[in-house]
């Protein structure tokens, strides 16, 4: 096995575009932007310059919060380049968890688009720091943030106390490229470059802290599990303040010289336009993503022939779904990858020449310089193959820690450097890994442990199931029951007795959902992951269920 790749992003970058100096890197359909490699590096490289004008210094930690526009790319490669570190905000985020992050990360420097969903990211920044708009750029003093100096409005409208992006472009002629260069040749690959918050499920959200060499890393080798080259573009519909996109999209797009193709919003419709016009050969989603295409009415008129590979991943996939992107889509050599943000944040992927039923019903391998193993939650003993436990995993991919976290770093990662994932999974004999439920999301019936995973694959099979999420909520007498939320397809229309009645005699009765609640939509993470606590917690209140039962 080759060894790890040990380089910064920048560094990566500049030997990429020495290879494709005149291939397209970049790609944004919507807006009619097209950059070449060289003309990408030669913006990044100019920002990295703004910011350095701006007193930002290597190690400092700096926010992005926007949609994938083209400034947060090119933010993302300029602050690699220069070494502040990126923190991603989630799009979702509001005025009480945007103050926490930019608190607890002390970012000191916040770029910021007008708005997300039509709610006012600027009325949100002026509401926690309303000392900005009597501040001249660049002075702020903020008595709830007091780390936070610069705020970097993306735009070119003028706003008080902030800098327009253009300002950041105009103070890059105060900086050398000899002093970019100086500066870029002393950051080391462990270096820190990235820090995203987790979704804060359970507590609060903590600063998950990867270097250079966690994520270079992790996108050479998820873009080798696909066997990405610079002939390929990839469309990167995902949100980019999340692993999938700035990883596993962006990076590993500049990493092999492939075209990045990125979606603003994410939008059906835009994503199928994007891949017919742009002639994607990858193609990367969640699964709730890759459902509203395949579902879409307009669906059928679109050329998606030059689809060949991508990505599912983010939540568990499921086996229809994966069928339907493979055999309707055309995406044949579609992968699955599992991982989670401590993580870089791929642990195990799919490959192109692994049959359809190791990619519908495995998360494929782990990735090189990788270890996995499956440990017995209570005991930490292994496991025997096909024995289900608690993933862990160890390798170059792992975070450093938590930023400002200690205690909550020690309790992830073992003094052996195992960081333990909380997912129950198998691994069978050839080394195919299937996730099998969260640990904390395992429904205990009358002492009987389901799975959610696998009551949903059942579900699924059902021809007028569009989608299905299973919780365990309380119970007096069995101390949890099941409920499955149902989104039915289209014009269809489906009972519960109906659908309780098709899983008799098929599931084991203690596994049929005791509720079913039939649902539009389901609360989400803007990185498209499934809340199921709050399906959880609508539950109880909808259904009137009694608080004091023993379940979760």
């Amino acid at each position: 096995m080759s060894e790890p790749v040990h380089s910064t992003i920048g560094d990566l970058m500049d030997q990429t575009t020495a290879k494709f100096p005149d291939k397209e890197a970049v790609v944004y359909p919507e807006l009619g932007i097209r950059y070449s490699f060289r003309e990408f590096q030669a913006l990044c490289n100019r920002v990295a310059r703004g910011f350095i004008d701006l007193g930002i210094k290597p190690g400092e930690n700096i926010a992005i919060w926007a949609t994938n526009v083209p400034e947060w790319v090119t933010t993302q490669f300029a602050s690699a380049k220069m070494g502040a570190v990126l923190v991603t905000v989630n799009t979702s985020y509001r005025v009480h968890e945007l103050e926490y992050l930019l608190r607890q990360s002390e970012s000191t420097t916040l770029l910021l688009i007008d708005s997300l969903r039509g709610v006012s990211c600027i009325d949100m920044i002026y509401g926690i720091c309303p000392e900005l708009k009597t501040s001249a750029p660049g002075e702020l003093v903020s008595k709830r943030l007091p780390h936070l100096k610069n705020v970097i409005f993306i735009g070119e409208e003028r706003r008080p106390g902030m800098f327009a992006w253009s300002d950041l472009l105009d103070r890059a002629e105060n900086v050398s490229e000899d002093e970019l260069a100086g500066i870029q040749r002393i950051l080391e690959p462990d270096d820190v470059i990235n820090m995203q918050y987790t979704s804060g499920t359970t507590g609060f959200p903590k600063g998950v802290m990867l270097s250079h060499k966690n994520i270079v890393n992790n996108a050479v080798n998820v873009a080798a599990c696909q066997n990405i080259t610079e002939q390929d573009k990839i469309c990167i519909p995902v949100p980019f303040f999340h692993c999938f996109g700035c990883v596993m999209g962006t990076l590993a797009s500049v990493a092999t010289g492939a075209t990045m193709v990125p979606i603003i919003a994410f939008n059906p419709l835009t994503v199928l336009q994007a891949v017919q016009d742009e002639r994607c050969t990858a193609i990367y989603g969640v699964p709730t993503m890759f459902i509203a295409e395949l579902n879409h009415p307009e669906f059928p008129a679109f050329d998606l022939t030059s689809l060949r590979t991508g990505i599912m991943a983010g939540s568990p996939c499921p086996a229809e779904v994966m069928k339907k992107v493979v055999d309707i889509m055309g995406a044949r050599e579609i992968t699955i990858a599992y991982g989670q943000t401590e993580s870089a944040p791929v642990i195990t992927q799919t490959r192109p020449n692994d049959t359809i039923e190791q990619r519908v019903s495995t998360v494929g391998r782990v990735l090189p310089h990788v270890e996995a193993k499956i440990v017995d939650p209570a005991t930490g003993e292994e496991m025997p193959i096909g024995g289900q436990g608690e993933l862990c995993t160890r390798g170059v991919h792992v975070m450093k820690g938590y930023y400002n976290m200690p205690e909550q770093t020690a309790k992830a990662i073992d003094y052996e450097g195992w960081l333990h994932t909380g997912d129950l999974a198998t691994v069978d004999e050839n080394g195919y890994y299937k996730i099998t439920g969260r640990l904390k999301d395992m429904i205990i019936r009358g002492g009987e442990n389901v799975y959610p995973r696998e009551v949903e694959e059942f579900l699924y099979t059902h021809d007028k199931v569009l989608d299905v999420q299973v919780v365990g909520v309380p119970d007096e007498l069995y101390g949890e029951q099941i409920l499955a939320c149902v989104k039915i397809k289209e014009g269809e229309t489906l009972t519960a007795e109906e659908l309780k009645e098709y899983c008799n005699g098929k599931i084991a009765r203690f596994k049929i959902p005791h509720y079913i609640q039939f649902v539009d939509e389901y609360p989400m993470t803007a990185s498209g992951k499934i809340q199921k606590f709050r399906l959880r917690e609508n539950a109880v209140k909808e259904l009137g269920i009694s608080s004091k039962s023993n379940g979760k």
